[in-house]
């Protein structure tokens, strides 16, 4: 049975990272078609397409690697995926914050530059370069959500799988919306409830990793448990499972594991929320590009 809360992990992590990696292909293929160079387009398909297969053989290949190992390698693995997760998930919150200004020009001025040259396949490696850095990060945050969902049985890493799948496929929709042209999607809202979320799941992620180090004596401060909630909110069914697959909820936490996850949000959220000053526009392109990539 797929866990609740895995799934919506999955979703929301494969549906942000998925509507980046559809918004920049909606970019490209977008002043392809307002150039005259529609034809391009399935250059950049299948450049986002290989991307994607990439991201899926590493992010198979970590995951197979840390089921692979024994103990305490198997815990000291899962425990660092995780922490990459958190950490990487962090820095590409804040990092598209702060470039969202700029990426369009950016972008339009890359493939103004490729057209420009007239490269056979340069449209296919500036798609998988935009890409494939998406990919990357969206292959290690699920297997970080992958492995500690795994602590739930085998439907938690299900859920993770599945929430991820559809949210790629959701992405995929508003990308194709974007591209023609739709304004009833307000982006900025949305960029900005996932990334709350993921917030609280990568800080679940960070109190997971800490506990994996506490079970194999890698940590020895702080492990007495804090609280027991197990007769009020146990977190092995229910909604305190749900709460666990999603953001690492624990009927018992470890006294670093708790701190550690409220220093997390306490940190990072207000961080997130602050207002901050986006980096200056990229200009676009004073003269459209109109010349076709060779076929």
């Amino acid at each position: 049975m797929i866990d609740p809360g895995a799934l919506l992990g999955g979703l929301v992590t494969g549906l942000r990272e998925g509507v980046e990696a559809a918004l920049l292909i909606a970019i490209i293929a977008g002043f392809l078609a307002k150039t005259g160079n529609s034809r391009s387009i399935p250059r950049v398909l299948l450049g986002a397409a290989a991307a994607v297969a990439a991201s899926v053989v590493l992010g198979v290949a970590i995951f197979v690697l840390i089921g692979g190992l024994g103990s305490p390698y198997e815990q000291l693995l899962e425990a660092g995926t995780m922490l990459l997760a958190a950490a990487i998930v962090t820095w590409m919150l804040f990092w598209m914050k702060r470039q969202a200004g700029g990426i369009r020009g950016d972008l339009q001025a890359r493939v103004a530059r490729v057209l420009d040259e007239g490269g056979l396949w340069g449209l296919t490696l500036l798609a998988f370069a935009v890409v494939i850095r998406e990919g990357i990060e969206t292959a290690v945050f699920l297997v970080g959500q992958a492995t500690a969902a795994a602590t739930t049985g085998s439907g938690g890493t299900l859920g993770v799988l599945a929430g991820a799948v559809i949210g790629l496929g959701l992405a995929t929709g508003i990308g194709f919306l974007v591209f023609a042209g739709s304004r009833r999607i307000d982006l900025r809202l949305f960029f900005r409830v996932t990334g709350i979320l993921l917030v609280f799941i990568a800080a679940g992620l960070v109190s997971r990793a800490l506990q994996e180090l506490v079970e194999i004596g890698v940590i020895a401060v702080g492990t007495a448990p804090v609280v027991h909630l197990a007769a009020v909110l146990p977190d092995d069914v229910g909604v305190g499972l749900f709460l666990r697959a999603l953001f690492g909820y624990s009927a018992g936490p470890e006294l670093i594991a708790l701190v550690a996850w409220v220093a997390y949000v306490g940190v990072v959220l207000p961080a997130y929320l602050r207002p901050v000053r986006p980096l200056a526009p990229v200009a676009e392109p004073v003269a459209e590009a109109t010349a076709s990539v060779p076929t």
